[in-house]
């Protein structure tokens, strides 16, 4: 069996509570493989937040790697915790992580596992209520029939109110009715069996129904005060290597850069970052509690945090004499400098990312991204004379009004990059990772249509054919896989069929090319009677009723409609930290000014 390290808990600072003083016991589940769930930095800090509470308890689970799947069905081992090696249906509640589409299926298999009906209606008061929360949460829809409750909103505001809700009741004593309608509550509490959908003979929604006293819209949650936010100072260290084999402090949450494909920078809004004395403190007792010689200051955009050239050069010249790497994720290019290059380089960082997202200006403009080719040649050129040796570069193909013309630049700037690089370095290179674009829920693009398949893979054939060469990697994502993701990413309850007929069909870790069976898909998709072109390659209207119409993440409807027309027209809307506010409405729905970011 391969790494079985992934199974076997006990890791240094792993917690383990005694289960007979917990009064609510929670699993928090992450449906993907332990490397790549361990590194997710959301699970961390409700892991530390719920263990550090009395009467509660935390433990993990994650997705079993195949192998390790058929030994326990072989051997009747149900799905176990990591901490207490029980199982799972032992737990009061179940959380799940929902952070990509493509682990639905992962969702569907933990619950078998753990010998849970897969279906809530046929779960009972016995069986731990099964919760989900995280990106995927603020369009739930497709999983509305296999889950009790999300959370829609930042969970570490939150969890302890759930949990103080349950316990209060009684736990499963109360029943589980009783306890989901005190749970809907709770400010972003979302119970999806409140609410029924009535559909239109062409398919689209006619309207929503609640029952009686279920909250409509449901808002999501937010951590006004960052600065005072919960974040674990004792992370645990795994005992293999996991994708994000690191340290992470998160110096900033939310983004007002505005990018119109960019679902993150909506749901997150508003920017709100923690101040340097608190994220120094963080920095040390974290270098002194796990032994990382690797720590990434994490964000949606790290770059535009207001001290961060001061940060760096004081973490940098605190740690790098000790061995330790202070590192951030992409960078965006137009708030990148050359002293901020060496900064980083005096980390030995010699591989830097930056995301263009399109390769002409006029693309550009049209995704509200103001950055010009020349202010991208200059940064690499810092980049480069920094001592970086190897530069990846993000784009996507798709994105609304794309040309040949777009792709062609795409390219032309990858080989203009390569060109300035081997001018300091004859080893430098350059990858380029083309992702499809798939548009998301709460972005202005959420009416756009996706790419087909067949256009898709003409599209990637063209990259193909333009960028190869010495010291030049294009890197593309499996067309299939783009396709699945945009017909769950935009889609409503009735892809359950679907999603439970690929399921029984064998359907596992379809984010993994190895796993992935799009054959399967197709025929699972058939059997539901559904068709993925109604949700994948049908513009929407903006008076359409959209699935996730009744969850409210604080951005307006007119502010995103605003922003998908001004994209039409290819028309930049400036950083509201620079311009002064749109009017996308968050900051007021939630009481906060509207200065663009808020300071700890």
């Amino acid at each position: 069996m391969g790494k079985p390290t992934r199974y076997l808990g006990g890791e240094w600072q792993a917690v383990v509570k005694p289960w007979e003083e917990a009064e609510v016991r929670l699993v928090l589940a992450y449906p993907d493989v332990y490397e790549v769930g361990q590194s997710h930095l959301g699970l961390r800090i409700l892991y530390g937040l719920v263990n550090e509470a009395p009467a509660c308890l935390a433990e993990r689970v994650f997705a079993p790697w195949p192998d390790m799947e058929a030994a326990m069905r072989r051997e009747g081992i149900p799905l176990f915790t990591l901490e207490s090696w029980r199982p799972v249906a032992d737990f009061d509640l179940w959380g799940f992580s929902l952070p990509y589409e493509l682990t639905y299926t992962n969702i569907l298999n933990m619950l078998s596992l753990a010998g849970l009906p897969l279906r809530a209606t046929e779960r009972g008061d016995h069986h731990p209520l099964v919760l989900g929360g995280g990106p995927l949460a603020y369009n739930p829809e497709p999983l509305a029939e296999f889950f009790d409750f999300f959370f829609l909103g930042e969970a570490e505001e939150g969890l302890l109110e759930l949990i103080a809700v349950y316990r209060r009741l009684g736990g499963r004593r109360a029943g589980k009715k009783a306890i989901l309608r005190a749970l809907a509550g709770v400010e972003g509490g979302y119970v999806p069996s409140f609410y029924r959908p009535v559909y239109h003979p062409d398919g689209t929604i006619a309207r929503l129904e609640a029952e009686p006293g279920a909250p409509l819209p449901v808002r999501k949650r937010l951590v006004a005060d960052f600065e005072k936010a919960y974040f674990p100072l004792r992370f645990l260290v795994p005992h293999q290597e996991t994708v994000h084999d690191r340290g992470m402090v998160e110096i900033l949450r939310g983004c007002t850069h505005g990018c119109r494909f960019c679902q993150a920078g909506m749901i997150y809004r508003p920017v709100r970052e923690r101040s340097r004395t608190k994220i120094t403190e963080e920095m040390e007792k974290l270098v002194c509690a796990t032994g990382f010689d690797e720590f990434s200051l994490t964000s949606l955009s790290s770059t535009d945090h207001t001290q961060i050239a001061e940060l760096l050069e004081e973490l940098v010249g605190r740690y790098a004499p000790e061995g330790i790497t202070v590192s951030l994720p992409s960078l965006r290019a137009d708030r990148f400098s050359l002293a901020l290059a060496h900064k980083m380089q005096g980390n030995r960082k010699t591989t830097l990312t930056f995301a263009p997202e399109a390769g002409s200006e006029r693309l550009r403009r049209v995704i509200n991204k103001d950055l010009t080719e020349e202010e991208i040649l200059a940064t690499v050129e810092a980049a480069f004379a920094a001592g970086c040796q190897r530069l990846k570069l993000y784009f996507m193909i798709g994105l609304p009004t794309e040309t040949e013309e777009d792709l062609r630049a795409i390219a032309s700037l990858a080989h203009r990059i390569l060109a300035i690089g081997r001018r300091y370095d004859r080893r430098a290179a350059v990858t380029v990772s083309v992702s499809t674009f798939v548009p998301k829920p709460h972005t202005p693009f959420q009416w756009r249509p996706q790419l087909s398949l067949a256009e898709t893979r003409a599209r990637q054939a063209l990259l193909q054919s333009l960028i190869h060469g010495r010291n030049l990697e294009l890197q593309w994502h499996q067309a299939e896989q783009s396709v699945l993701e945009g017909i769950f990413a935009r889609g409503d309850r009735r892809l359950a069929k679907a999603l439970l007929a690929a399921f029984r069909r064998g359907c596992k870790f379809d984010g993994w090319s190895e796993w992935f069976a799009y054959e399967r898909w197709q025929e699972a998709f058939a059997e539901a009677g559904l068709d993925p072109a109604f949700y994948l390659l049908r513009p929407r209207t903006y008076d359409e009723i959209l699935p996730w119409d009744h969850l409210d993440v604080g951005v307006t409807k007119e502010f995103l409609v605003a922003e998908d027309r001004r994209a039409e027209r290819g028309e930049l809307t400036p950083d509201c930290r620079v311009a002064g506010c749109h009017g996308c409405g968050v900051c007021p729905a939630y009481g906060l000014p509207a200065v663009g970011v808020i300071r700890g």
